[in-house]
Protein backbone atom coordinates (compact mmCIF):
# COMPACT_ATOMS: atom_id res chain seq x y z
CA UNK A 1 0.00 0.00 0.00
CA UNK A 2 0.97 3.63 -0.38
CA UNK A 3 0.43 6.80 1.59
CA UNK A 4 0.50 10.51 0.80
CA UNK A 5 3.87 11.21 2.42
CA UNK A 6 5.51 8.84 -0.07
CA UNK A 7 3.71 10.40 -3.05
CA UNK A 8 6.25 12.23 -5.23
CA UNK A 9 5.38 14.47 -8.17
CA UNK A 10 7.38 13.98 -11.35
CA UNK A 11 9.69 16.90 -12.27
CA UNK A 12 7.38 17.82 -15.18
CA UNK A 13 4.42 17.99 -12.79
CA UNK A 14 5.80 20.73 -10.56
CA UNK A 15 3.89 24.05 -10.31
CA UNK A 16 4.12 26.23 -13.37
CA UNK A 17 5.88 29.60 -13.23
CA UNK A 18 3.12 32.18 -13.66
CA UNK A 19 3.92 35.60 -15.21
CA UNK A 20 4.94 38.09 -12.54
CA UNK A 21 4.91 35.43 -9.85
CA UNK A 22 1.10 35.33 -9.82
CA UNK A 23 -0.58 32.26 -8.40
CA UNK A 24 -1.92 30.02 -11.19
CA UNK A 25 -5.69 30.08 -11.57
CA UNK A 26 -7.29 26.96 -10.11
CA UNK A 27 -9.53 25.17 -12.59
CA UNK A 28 -12.57 23.19 -11.51
CA UNK A 29 -11.83 19.46 -11.84
CA UNK A 30 -13.93 17.43 -14.25
CA UNK A 31 -15.26 14.00 -13.35
CA UNK A 32 -13.27 11.21 -14.98
CA UNK A 33 -12.93 7.44 -14.77
CA UNK A 34 -10.18 4.93 -15.53
CA UNK A 35 -10.14 1.15 -15.86
CA UNK A 36 -7.14 -0.99 -14.93
CA UNK A 37 -7.40 -4.36 -16.63
CA UNK A 38 -5.33 -7.20 -15.16
CA UNK A 39 -4.50 -10.42 -17.02
CA UNK A 40 -3.47 -13.53 -15.13
CA UNK A 41 -2.86 -11.41 -11.99
CA UNK A 42 0.53 -10.54 -13.53
CA UNK A 43 -0.07 -8.09 -16.38
CA UNK A 44 -1.83 -4.75 -16.87
CA UNK A 45 -3.10 -3.09 -20.05
CA UNK A 46 -1.54 0.32 -20.78
CA UNK A 47 -1.16 2.71 -23.70
CA UNK A 48 0.93 5.78 -24.48
CA UNK A 49 -0.56 9.25 -24.84
CA UNK A 50 0.37 11.18 -27.97
CA UNK A 51 3.13 13.80 -27.90
CA UNK A 52 0.71 16.60 -28.84
CA UNK A 53 -1.61 16.17 -25.85
CA UNK A 54 -1.76 19.13 -23.45
CA UNK A 55 -2.30 16.81 -20.49
CA UNK A 56 0.42 14.22 -19.79
CA UNK A 57 1.96 14.00 -23.31
CA UNK A 58 4.03 10.87 -24.05
CA UNK A 59 3.09 9.29 -20.70
CA UNK A 60 1.94 5.68 -20.35
CA UNK A 61 -1.49 5.42 -18.77
CA UNK A 62 -4.49 3.17 -18.21
CA UNK A 63 -7.50 3.72 -20.49
CA UNK A 64 -9.72 6.48 -19.14
CA UNK A 65 -11.20 9.90 -19.63
CA UNK A 66 -13.97 12.34 -18.87
CA UNK A 67 -17.43 11.22 -17.71
CA UNK A 68 -20.09 12.12 -20.30
CA UNK A 69 -23.68 13.09 -19.41
CA UNK A 70 -25.03 9.98 -21.13
CA UNK A 71 -22.82 7.49 -19.29
CA UNK A 72 -25.25 7.12 -16.38
CA UNK A 73 -27.96 5.91 -18.80
CA UNK A 74 -25.92 3.23 -20.54
CA UNK A 75 -27.00 -0.40 -20.27
CA UNK A 76 -25.33 -2.88 -17.95
CA UNK A 77 -25.79 -6.63 -17.59
CA UNK A 78 -25.29 -6.30 -13.84
CA UNK A 79 -24.92 -3.27 -11.59
CA UNK A 80 -22.15 -2.32 -9.17
CA UNK A 81 -22.07 -4.11 -5.84
CA UNK A 82 -23.65 -2.21 -2.92
CA UNK A 83 -20.21 -1.86 -1.30
CA UNK A 84 -18.71 -0.29 -4.43
CA UNK A 85 -21.68 2.07 -4.77
CA UNK A 86 -21.25 3.17 -1.15
CA UNK A 87 -17.52 3.83 -1.63
CA UNK A 88 -18.12 5.89 -4.78
CA UNK A 89 -20.49 8.17 -2.88
CA UNK A 90 -17.81 9.16 -0.37
CA UNK A 91 -15.25 11.97 -0.41
CA UNK A 92 -17.39 15.08 -0.36
CA UNK A 93 -20.00 16.16 -2.88
CA UNK A 94 -20.61 13.58 -5.61
CA UNK A 95 -23.02 14.87 -8.27
CA UNK A 96 -23.35 11.73 -10.39
CA UNK A 97 -24.77 8.26 -9.74
CA UNK A 98 -21.99 5.74 -9.06
CA UNK A 99 -22.76 3.74 -12.21
CA UNK A 100 -21.87 6.78 -14.35
CA UNK A 101 -18.21 6.49 -13.34
CA UNK A 102 -18.05 2.75 -14.00
CA UNK A 103 -19.75 3.04 -17.37
CA UNK A 104 -17.50 5.94 -18.35
CA UNK A 105 -14.48 3.75 -17.61
CA UNK A 106 -15.99 1.00 -19.78
CA UNK A 107 -16.69 3.40 -22.66
CA UNK A 108 -13.23 4.97 -22.48
CA UNK A 109 -11.62 1.52 -22.53
CA UNK A 110 -13.35 0.85 -25.85
CA UNK A 111 -12.46 4.25 -27.29
CA UNK A 112 -8.86 4.43 -26.06
CA UNK A 113 -7.74 0.79 -26.05
CA UNK A 114 -10.11 -0.92 -28.48
CA UNK A 115 -11.31 -3.36 -25.82
CA UNK A 116 -15.00 -4.16 -25.34
CA UNK A 117 -16.51 -5.16 -21.99
CA UNK A 118 -19.68 -7.22 -22.01
CA UNK A 119 -22.07 -8.30 -24.75
CA UNK A 120 -25.45 -7.10 -26.02
CA UNK A 121 -26.80 -6.64 -22.50
CA UNK A 122 -23.85 -4.46 -21.52
CA UNK A 123 -20.91 -4.89 -19.12
CA UNK A 124 -21.04 -6.68 -15.79
CA UNK A 125 -20.29 -3.79 -13.44
CA UNK A 126 -20.26 -6.11 -10.42
CA UNK A 127 -16.83 -7.32 -11.58
CA UNK A 128 -15.31 -3.84 -11.28
CA UNK A 129 -13.55 -3.00 -8.01
CA UNK A 130 -13.09 0.64 -7.00
CA UNK A 131 -9.42 1.17 -6.07
CA UNK A 132 -8.69 4.91 -5.90
CA UNK A 133 -10.03 8.45 -6.22
CA UNK A 134 -7.63 11.29 -7.05
CA UNK A 135 -8.06 14.97 -7.84
CA UNK A 136 -5.45 16.66 -10.04
CA UNK A 137 -3.58 19.49 -8.25
CA UNK A 138 -4.93 22.99 -9.01
CA UNK A 139 -1.96 24.22 -11.07
CA UNK A 140 -2.17 21.63 -13.87
CA UNK A 141 -3.40 22.55 -17.41
CA UNK A 142 -6.23 20.01 -17.04
CA UNK A 143 -7.88 18.95 -13.79
CA UNK A 144 -9.81 15.76 -13.17
CA UNK A 145 -11.62 14.18 -10.25
CA UNK A 146 -10.79 10.63 -11.31
CA UNK A 147 -12.07 7.29 -10.08
CA UNK A 148 -9.92 4.23 -10.81
CA UNK A 149 -11.48 0.79 -11.25
CA UNK A 150 -9.79 -2.63 -11.37
CA UNK A 151 -11.06 -5.72 -13.20
CA UNK A 152 -9.83 -9.17 -14.21
CA UNK A 153 -9.76 -9.20 -18.01
CA UNK A 154 -10.84 -12.86 -18.10
CA UNK A 155 -14.07 -11.98 -16.30
CA UNK A 156 -15.05 -8.87 -18.26
CA UNK A 157 -13.55 -9.09 -21.78
CA UNK A 158 -14.66 -11.28 -24.64
CA UNK A 159 -11.16 -10.93 -26.14
CA UNK A 160 -8.06 -9.41 -24.54
CA UNK A 161 -6.58 -8.34 -27.88
CA UNK A 162 -7.31 -4.73 -28.92
CA UNK A 163 -9.77 -4.57 -31.83
CA UNK A 164 -8.16 -1.55 -33.48
CA UNK A 165 -9.22 2.06 -33.67
CA UNK A 166 -7.83 2.79 -30.23
CA UNK A 167 -6.84 6.36 -29.32
CA UNK A 168 -3.86 5.47 -27.13
CA UNK A 169 -0.61 4.62 -28.91
CA UNK A 170 1.18 1.27 -28.59
CA UNK A 171 -1.57 -0.31 -26.46
CA UNK A 172 -0.25 -3.56 -24.96
CA UNK A 173 0.00 -5.77 -21.90
CA UNK A 174 2.88 -5.28 -19.47
CA UNK A 175 4.03 -7.20 -16.43
CA UNK A 176 3.77 -5.13 -13.25
CA UNK A 177 7.54 -4.69 -13.18
CA UNK A 178 7.58 -3.58 -16.84
CA UNK A 179 4.73 -1.15 -16.21
CA UNK A 180 6.54 0.42 -13.25
CA UNK A 181 9.61 1.05 -15.44
CA UNK A 182 7.64 3.10 -18.01
CA UNK A 183 7.39 6.90 -18.16
CA UNK A 184 4.33 7.21 -15.92
CA UNK A 185 2.38 10.09 -14.42
CA UNK A 186 2.90 10.20 -10.66
CA UNK A 187 -0.73 9.23 -9.99
CA UNK A 188 -0.45 6.19 -12.27
CA UNK A 189 2.62 5.01 -10.36
CA UNK A 190 0.73 5.57 -7.09
CA UNK A 191 -2.24 3.50 -8.29
CA UNK A 192 0.03 0.73 -9.60
CA UNK A 193 1.32 0.25 -6.06
CA UNK A 194 -2.27 -0.10 -4.86
CA UNK A 195 -2.93 -2.68 -7.58
CA UNK A 196 0.19 -4.63 -6.66
CA UNK A 197 -0.95 -4.70 -3.01
CA UNK A 198 -4.37 -6.05 -4.00
CA UNK A 199 -2.93 -8.71 -6.29
CA UNK A 200 -0.55 -9.68 -3.49
CA UNK A 201 -3.47 -10.55 -1.22
CA UNK A 202 -3.92 -7.26 0.62
CA UNK A 203 -7.33 -5.60 0.63
CA UNK A 204 -6.77 -1.88 1.23
CA UNK A 205 -9.68 0.52 1.29
CA UNK A 206 -9.59 2.92 -1.70
CA UNK A 207 -7.42 5.99 -1.09
CA UNK A 208 -8.74 9.48 -1.83
CA UNK A 209 -5.79 11.62 -2.90
CA UNK A 210 -6.05 15.42 -3.22
CA UNK A 211 -3.98 18.58 -2.89
CA UNK A 212 -4.23 20.56 0.36
CA UNK A 213 -2.04 23.41 1.65
CA UNK A 214 0.65 22.83 -0.96
CA UNK A 215 0.95 19.05 -0.55
CA UNK A 216 -0.93 15.86 -1.28
CA UNK A 217 -3.16 14.52 1.45
CA UNK A 218 -4.75 11.10 1.54
CA UNK A 219 -7.58 9.41 3.38
CA UNK A 220 -8.89 5.89 2.92
CA UNK A 221 -12.56 5.59 2.09
CA UNK A 222 -14.57 3.10 4.13
CA UNK A 223 -17.76 1.42 3.09
CA UNK A 224 -20.54 1.39 5.72
CA UNK A 225 -20.45 -1.76 7.83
Amino acid sequence: MTDAKHFQLNPDEKPFDAPGGAKPKAMKPRDAATLILVRGRREVMMGQRAKGHVFMPDKWVFPGGRVDPGDARRRAARELTPETEALLKQGGIVRRPPRAFALAAVRETREEAGLVLGGEEGPDLSKLAFVCRAITPPYRPRRFDARFFLADSELVLADDRPMGGEELLHTKWFSLAEAESLDLPSITRFVLKEVRARLGGDAPQPPFLRWRRGAHSMERLKAPS
